[in-house]
């Protein structure tokens, strides 16, 4: 989808704060309140804007460690692969979740408390996934960037 000046800049907004009001954004994108607000629902529509979250401040929760968990599965069959998906899709203790190229099959991302809750999503629901012949565990010592605004190219000329 080609976007324009004014829907980027609407997306660049939107990214900073999901709850701007509308007549806000729309003054700050130089749109009159609807034509800004038919512009945030053909967005929606057409799919660019998945859907409005609260991002949380994970340490503020409680899950002050991030670990990378490297899954290699026993076979690479199209119903392995499902079985193993569905059973991901299933787990809320698993953030991320990514197929991959290269040495391992699925890059998981697991925000935990600490070792001793880590131990537990490893028993509770990593050692229960189905199809893993390998796991390799990671453990992050310090976030140095994360983002959740995506950069929005410009209109091609």
């Amino acid at each position: 989808m080609n976007f324009d000046r004014i829907d980027r800049r609407i997306l660049t907004l939107l990214q900073e704060d999901g709850r701007m009001a509308n007549a806000d954004l729309a003054e700050a994108v130089g749109l009159s309140p609807s034509a800004c607000l038919r512009r945030v629902r053909a967005l929606e529509e057409a799919g660019v804007i998945e859907k409005y979250v609260a991002l949380l401040d994970q340490s503020q929760i409680g899950r002050r460690m991030d670990i990378f968990v490297e899954i290699s599965l026993n076979s690479q069959a199209n119903e392995v692969l499902t079985r193993f998906e569905k059973a991901v899709a299933l787990s809320p203790e698993i953030m991320e979740c990514y197929l991959m190229a290269g040495d391992a099959d699925y890059l998981l991302r697991i925000a935990a408390a600490d070792p001793t809750d880590f131990e537990r999503i490893h028993r509770d629901h990593l050692a229960r996934l189905p199809g893993v012949s390998r796991m390799k565990s990671s453990f992050a010592i310090r976030t140095v960037a994360r983002s959740t605004a995506f950069p929005l190219p410009e209109a091609a000329h």
